[in-house]
């Protein structure tokens, strides 16, 4: 009887916000593996694009599948498994090795021969496709967002992202727009240090965004005082 890795991945990017939930799809592939009589070896759960291979988890399922933990794949759908070609090659290799003998989709049927590995790679080719066109549509967009003189990012530090009779724009900040051009009144008096600055923007209640790396709620560095306002000012947020 075949040995299954349930693997359930989201990216946090905007291109994958109408798919469903880890929690949902973990919900789902349980509940598919317990109609199927599938039996479940482990579950492998990701958070990150599949638009470039890399993938931590992705890189450990393949790895453990070639060790001989399990044979078989339950994930949402083929896209949750590969956006790109070297890792739909990675496996589709698998399966004409015999290493990896079934895919499970619950919503779409897979059969491990020439026609339905055919297939799995179309739906890999549809899936980079996808992925390919977002992007070329999302800098098209921008760029013509930037062409009509609106600045085509999120808002710089003094400004705000609002919406006008269905546009959105940028407009000042009530709140952070003072502060910002007093921040500059003080650089260019040339009697601030940058140190000075930081600490300036810190008691108006700008700190670091907590990340990955620190806990955030520090002043700002002072090269982000220098090189990063206004135009990088998303990397901090208001307290």
């Amino acid at each position: 009887m075949p040995k299954y890795f349930i693997y359930a991945r989201k990216s946090t990017e905007s291109e994958e916000c109408q798919q469903l939930s880890i929690p949902a799809q973990l919900d789902e592939l349980r509940d598919f593996a317990k109609k199927q009589n599938l039996q479940i070896v482990d579950s492998l759960i990701e958070s990150q694009t599949t638009k470039k291979p890399g993938r931590k988890i992705f890189n450990e399922l393949i790895s453990r599948i070639k060790q001989g933990e399990a044979d078989g794949i339950l994930s949402w759908h083929a896209d949750r498994l590969a956006r790109n070609a070297v890792d739909a090659g990675r496996i589709i290799d698998l399966l004409d090795t015999g290493k990896l003998l079934d895919l499970k989709f619950p919503t779409v049927d897979f059969q491990n021969n020439p026609s339905g590995k055919f297939m799995l790679s179309i739906a890999f080719a549809t899936s980079k496709n996808y992925v390919d066109n977002l992007s070329v549509n999302t800098k098209r967009g921008l760029l013509a967002k930037a062409r009509r003189g609106f600045y085509p990012r999120q808002a710089p530090l003094g400004y705000r992202n609002s919406r006008i009779n269905g546009q959105k724009i940028i407009t000042v900040s009530k709140k952070w727009g003072p502060v910002v051009a007093k921040l500059f009144q003080k650089y260019a008096a040339g009697k601030y240090t940058l140190k000075q600055l930081s600490e300036y923007l810190f008691d108006q209640g700008w700190q670091t965004k907590p990340n990955k790396r620190d806990s955030g709620h520090q002043p700002a560095t002072h090269s982000s005082v220098e090189t990063d306002y206004p135009t990088k000012s998303f990397l901090l947020r208001p307290v």
